[in-house]
């Protein structure tokens, strides 16, 4: 059985924040879930989702458990160890035609990890979350039993599961949808938008046309130009579109060093913004463009979180629901800028109805994700944008938290108590941990 232990001392999430500890990793995860703690993937949830408590050094590296158990050609079903990265599906799949119903911005995931985060994408609005399109798990449950689940059997775990940060049981097995693709190319459009108001109607409008859609934002401009920015459209390009060859692989660019923290300040941040603003001349743009730089644009530069520096960043994503009204973004946006929340990233996206997991983080509504360097005044501004987001009525992406506290967490969740109700019936003690569960479902003293 191939078992290794990585290097250690430390773990961290993509944020780049250390913690004592080491993975051990196995391909034989049935056997090696017995005792472990918490099961982790190629660790890029931003936060403390796939790092360890206090007191526990060692978690289960699932990355050799990658195999691919069976494909069904009719139908798309793939069936696969958790530890399958999404970047070998795409490698294997794509030039068969097929591709992941539903995929994040990022292909350096494990399908494990897809499942424990019940991710989205740029397609939420059409098709929901990958849970959507994942009909069977197999799991080591906190009590120690094997478990096969899926919406007919032993259904309330499968549900507590999807978006369940792995706290509901080692996720051992996946069976997930692919899609069949006209092309392995996107037909792509972007469009500049003068502000945040622009930006809500033209996502609204865009929905309705496109499968894919997202935008960049300019969060540090004010005033009149509040959230201006570009709005990307797409869909899979039709082969007469489409150019002959498949595309090659991108050359990777990668970041050598961990970088000083003024590299991310607010001036670098501003004059970065003002120029991929005015880069963007053209009001409209419309191409066949390569799927990885319409999927993943940061996997082309590896080890990119270095750019923050040694205390490294935090992303903030919250959804907003539609009952909010068109003018809870520019609230939200209003706020990061008198807080002088300078973000080299914002990214928003349009979603659709609230995903079947218990936990699932999307609703109807848009989102905003945000990456805030760790500075003195993180925690005051997290909590300032968090107690916006509770009187909006919306709440947090857990997979890219690291700062929110357990009251807030609590007045934005309804769905917890269920949710604590089926971890407890399947994990009586609570075996299953990770440092996000001992800093966010302790009781809310603080």
């Amino acid at each position: 059985m191939p078992h290794e232990k990585n290097t250690g001392p430390t773990l961290s999430g993509w944020g780049r924040v250390m913690v004592p500890g080491y993975e051990v990793r196995s391909s034989d995860l049935a056997e090696s879930s017995k005792h472990a703690v918490l099961s982790r993937g190629l660790g890029r949830s931003y936060g403390d989702a796939s790092l360890p408590p206090r007191g526990v050094l060692e978690v289960l590296g699932t990355t050799l458990a990658d195999r691919i158990l069976a494909f069904d050609e009719a139908t798309g079903w793939l069936r696969a160890e958790a530890g399958l990265s999404l970047a070998e599906v795409l490698r294997v799949f794509m030039p068969r035609g097929w591709f992941p119903a539903v995929t994040p911005g990022t292909k350096f995931v494990t399908l494990g990890g897809m499942v424990a985060s019940d991710v989205h994408g740029k397609n939420h609005h059409k098709d929901g979350c990958i849970g959507n399109h994942i009909r069977w798990l197999k799991l080591r449950a906190g009590k120690g039993r094997i478990v096969e689940c899926s919406r007919a059997e032993e259904a309330e775990l499968f549900f507590a599961t999807l978006g369940g940060m792995g706290l509901t049981g080692h996720v051992l097995e996946v069976e997930m949808r692919l899609v069949r693709i006209p092309s392995p190319w996107i037909l792509s459009e972007s469009i500049r938008v003068p502000d945040i108001d622009a930006f809500m109607e033209g996502l609204s409008r865009a929905a309705s046309d496109w499968p894919f859609t997202m935008g960049w934002i300019d969060c540090l401009s004010r005033g009149a130009s509040l959230g201006r920015g570009i709005l990307y459209c797409g869909r899979w390009a039709e082969p007469n579109e489409a150019p002959r060859k498949s595309p090659a692989p991108k050359p990777k660019l990668a970041v050598p060093w961990v970088c000083p923290s003024w590299v991310m300040g607010p001036f670098v941040v501003k004059s970065f913004n003002q120029l991929y603003y005015a880069k963007h001349w053209q009001r409209r743009w419309t191409g066949i463009v390569h799927p990885e730089s319409f999927f993943y644009p940061l996997d082309a530069i590896h080890h990119w979180n270095r750019l923050y520096g040694k205390r490294g960043f935090t992303q903030y994503q919250c959804v907003l629901p539609k009952k909010s009204g068109p003018l809870a973004a520019r609230r939200v946006l209003e706020l990061l800028v008198k807080h002088g929340g300078a973000s080299f990233l914002c990214v928003i996206k349009d979603c659709g109805e609230q995903g079947e997991g218990l936990l699932s983080f999307p609703m109807r509504g848009i989102s905003i994700a945000l990456d805030i360097p760790i500075r003195d005044n993180t925690q005051g501004l997290i909590d300032a944008l968090n107690e916006q987001v509770i009187e909006e009525g919306g709440r947090v992406y857990l997979t890219k938290d690291s700062f929110t506290r357990p009251l807030h967490y609590r007045k934005m969740e309804p769905r917890l108590a269920k949710w604590q109700e089926i971890r407890s019936k399947w994990d009586p003690d609570e075996r299953l941990q990770s440092a996000l569960s001992e800093r966010l479902l302790k009781e809310p003293n603080q």
